[in-house]
């Protein structure tokens, strides 16, 4: 075989070879650019490769929530004291009951006053005659019969007597023991018959209309709080009920050891169903504020030192960081980062990042409504398959079998 022929068979069978390489590539070639971006992009060119997440969401919205500071405290008696003799002996009468109502300056105790008005009794028998010795004195003096030394010793005889008859009188006074103001008696500790000593307990007397509260709270309020603002206590002992008070005074030293403010209210008890002693929860209110915006607890994502929230904006979470106030059943005061009417995802946030596409539970939208239809909506009608109904009834009709023959 010769050289040209050889050279143009190995040149037919490259020419081959090419085109079934060709033939090849151009039928595992991916679908073209067109269909690719189409499928890549959604409805308003929003990817489809990152899925929509159902997320729970609720509006700002403003509510009344003033500032308040919550302490525990005592009820004392507005006005309370321990009755105590001030002078030593026996007790000759008690003229009470215990636990009755008593007026200011009623008497209460008595003790035995044999002595003291023995001692009274002479020493205005001794007045008397001191007395009658100083006139007889300044009438001598007056017509020079004695001399003036004379007649400042009858005066001054005088004047002890007088300040012995008012010490007798004051002793005698003392065995009478009053209340010094109006209250309820308290559980007497003495009986009739009683030696009782200087400063010995008697009985307590309490005055319980209104009542005083005392409570703590740290010296950071101490700007905010200041006597004639209003409180409300709960009770323990008296569940589901609360009263009104407003702070009296405000301790200007503050506690050393605990580094707290001591605050003093007053709490009106007409009906005397408070009691000294009682603990009372304070819910003491600093700042009275009608318009505050309100969110959820749930809705703040913490991060560090900082707070934020999602707010949904065109179906889109947005990141937004949050400056909070106070706490109270469930819900966070929002003092900036937000608007009233802001729409912030409450459930959900583990799901979603900033700018992730969300679905509101429950939002009845035009495109939520139409999102099951959205699989039929993208088969054209020349794409439409045959009916499911006929093809069956066509191949019912065509498939039917030959009658077989009648036996013979």
């Amino acid at each position: 075989m010769s050289r040209t022929v050889i050279v143009a068979i190995a040149a037919a069978v490259a020419i081959g070879a090419a085109g079934a390489g060709y033939w090849m590539g151009t039928q595992r070639s991916p679908e073209p650019a067109p269909s690719t971006a189409a499928n890549a992009q959604g409805k308003g060119g929003a990817p489809q490769g990152v899925p929509s997440v159902t997320v729970e969401a609720v509006k700002v919205v403003t509510a009344p929530m003033p500032q308040t500071i919550t302490a525990v405290g005592s009820l004392r008696s507005d006005e309370s004291v321990t009755l105590r003799p001030e002078t030593a002996g026996r007790i000759s009468a008690i003229t009470f009951q215990e636990g009755q109502r008593v007026a200011k300056g009623v008497p209460l105790v008595k003790l035995d006053a044999a002595i003291p008005d023995a001692e009274y009794s002479q020493a205005k028998a001794n007045l008397t005659l001191a007395k009658a010795k100083f006139d007889r004195a300044v009438d001598l003096a007056n017509r020079n019969y004695i001399s003036g030394q004379a007649k400042d010793e009858a005066e001054n005889t005088y004047r002890v007597a007088q300040a012995t008859m008012e010490l007798a009188e004051a002793k005698r006074a003392k065995t009478d023991i009053r209340a010094p103001f109006a209250g309820i008696i308290g559980l007497r500790s003495v009986s009739v018959g009683d030696y009782v000593k200087e400063g010995a307990d008697l009985v307590n007397l309490e005055s319980i209309d209104p009542l005083k509260v005392d409570f703590r709270v740290p010296e950071t309020y101490l700007r905010q709080v200041q006597p004639g603002q209003s409180l409300t206590i709960a009770l323990d002992a008296m569940p589901g009920k609360s009263f009104d008070g407003k702070v009296v005074a405000v301790n200007p030293l503050v506690d050393a050891a605990g580094r707290a403010i001591v605050i003093r209210a007053q709490v009106r008890n007409q009906d005397t169903t408070l009691r000294p002693g009682m603990f009372a929860r304070v819910r003491l209110i600093t700042k009275e504020q009608a318009d505050a915006m309100v969110v959820p607890e749930q809705a703040l994502v913490p991060q560090g030192t900082e707070q934020y929230v999602f707010k949904i904006v065109d179906n889109k979470a947005a990141r937004v960081k949050v400056e909070t106030g106070q706490r109270r059943d469930g819900k966070v005061e929002v003092i900036a980062g937000l608007v009233p009417g802001d729409l912030i995802v409450t459930a959900g946030q583990l799901k979603i990042r900033d700018g992730s596409p969300v679905t509101v539970t429950g939002k009845q939208d035009d495109k939520a409504a139409s999102a099951p239809a959205s699989p039929v909506s993208n088969v054209g009608p020349n794409d439409a398959g045959p009916s499911p109904i006929a093809p069956a009834n066509t191949a019912v009709k065509s498939s039917g079998m030959p009658a077989r023959p009648p036996k013979s």
